[in-house]
């Protein structure tokens, strides 16, 4: 199986939707946030502080990874939305595209990457995913999305 990984165009936008909405972590709230950044994204590309990958299989979007500089930082970049097709997950898909989106941090000086999630269950699978790829969770905000729902900051630096 081979995955490219490129920027997002607009005729994604459509394959992009069904993975976010087929993706049960996700809120139909959250599913509404991460459309705004996209359509941000494809009106003014990198100048919307947004950088979109798209990772495909035999031309088809498989995968999705959104990431940004954080305003009024130095080298701090925070990811903000990854999905993957429910169907293709455990294939590398998304650490192929948090590698991507890593190196494209790396090469414009970023210094440290920040990931924020939930302490859900529902969430296990994707925090032990980021710890498999580096990340540790430096932070813990109890009951900051509903009581009993932590907010938990996991970062990775490249000093």
């Amino acid at each position: 199986m081979t995955v490219n990984i490129r920027p997002m165009i607009e005729k994604d936008k459509a394959s992009i939707v069904k993975i976010l909405q087929a993706t049960r972590e996700f809120t139909s709230t959250e599913v509404e946030v991460a459309l705004e950044l996209i359509d941000l994204y494809l009106e003014h590309g990198v100048s919307s502080d947004y950088h979109i990958f798209i990772a495909e299989i035999d031309s088809i979007p498989s995968g999705y990874i959104c990431f940004g500089p954080t305003p009024l930082t130095e080298g701090t970049w925070d990811i903000y939305w990854m999905a993957v097709k429910p169907e293709m997950k455990r294939q590398g898909i998304g650490r192929r595209l948090l590698d991507s989106a890593e190196i494209s941090i790396n090469k414009t000086g970023g210094r440290l990457i920040l990931i924020e999630t939930s302490s859900k269950l529902d969430y296990e699978k994707t925090r032990k995913f980021y710890e498999s790829c580096g990340y540790e969770i430096i932070a813990r905000i109890p009951d900051f999305y509903t009581p009993g729902d932590d907010k938990l900051v996991f970062q990775k630096r490249f000093d």
